[in-house]
């Protein structure tokens, strides 16, 4: 696989967001890291690989070096730095705050399945071929 392109979305934190510490908590950043791959997914897959699999997460690696409060925003950026292996392809998402400094970075490992049988299924070169960096790097902000 060649170098992947990087697909960026911002975050702002909501007080729903906050937790008893005054900050977002962590479980609203697992949420965020599942939609920057979501959308990441929507915007760079082809049509016919969107109609025909979906994904799962089986793991998530997340480091949290940092954080916002209410009104503040992240800048979370995703991209999948290897090839696949088998039904499994790892991806990596980081956040910054508007100085740059990283907040929260992950290595979450999803598995794809075929939409129709609901099981596993064998990540080809050509599904991941939209996310490397020849191809127009995608935002969503």
């Amino acid at each position: 696989m060649s170098e992947p392109h990087k697909f960026t979305r911002t975050f702002t934190a909501q007080p729903v967001h906050i937790d008893e510490l005054g900050h977002v908590n962590n479980s609203v950043w697992v949420q965020w890291i599942q939609d920057l791959a979501t959308a990441h997914w929507d915007a760079a897959a082809r049509a016919e690989d969107h109609a025909r699999f979906f994904w799962v997460v089986i793991r998530h690696e997340i480091d949290y070096r940092g954080n916002i409060a209410a009104g503040e925003s992240a800048t979370g950026t995703t991209y999948i730095p290897d090839p696949a292996k088998g039904a499994k392809s790892v991806r990596v998402a980081e956040f910054t705050n508007e100085a740059g400094k990283v907040l929260v970075s992950a290595r979450t490992t999803w598995a794809m399945l075929d939409k129709a049988s609901g099981r596993l299924a064998r990540v080809r070169p050509e599904v991941l071929a939209p996310f490397q960096a020849e191809n127009q790097t995608r935002q969503q902000l």
